[in-house]
């Protein structure tokens, strides 16, 4: 049986509500990405050109600092990693993430939350942060029956 991680990033809450159900339907360790400097609101308006997250991802080169590399990735074969879709793609923070470990042959399965988009190019864009890494797309906004879907994947 493979060991499993779901780590997180979330800006409102709405991505940790969700990896919270996966973590327990899938019997998975909870890893929360969080910033070194957290956002603010001001800094997720995404409408103002020169809030936070509107400089980050307008600079895909940007790779905003992590508040802690504590995650034990080298016990994981599975790691679902979730996240709020921005522009289209995963925040820079998940490139951090990604970028600050070993992910090699593991398995890698993307959920998300989203107000209207789906993952657009996001797995184009994380692959080069984590070689020889399997990444999967898994859902957007997933219900509960697709959150067992997810936690079934390994």
């Amino acid at each position: 049986m493979s060991k499993k991680l779901v780590a997180y990033f979330s800006a409102s809450g709405n991505t940790a509500e969700l990896a919270k159900k996966l973590a327990s339907a899938a019997s998975a360790d909870l890893y929360e990405i969080r910033p070194a400097v957290p956002y603010t609101s001001a800094d997720l308006d995404w409408q103002n050109k020169q809030s936070r997250s509107s400089v980050e991802m307008s600079d895909h080169s940007s790779r905003p600092e992590l508040a802690d590399k504590n995650a034990d990735i080298a016990t994981y074969d599975t790691v679902y990693i979730g996240f709020p879709v921005w522009w289209y793609i995963a925040p820079t923070i998940i490139n951090s993430f990604l970028e600050s470990y070993d992910f090699s042959g593991k398995k890698i399965i993307l959920f998300a939350t989203s107000g209207g988009s789906g993952f657009g190019k996001a797995i184009q864009n994380l692959s080069s942060s984590a070689p020889g890494a399997e990444i999967i797309e898994g859902k957007v906004n997933p219900s509960a029956k697709d959150i067992e879907k997810l936690a079934e994947m390994n």
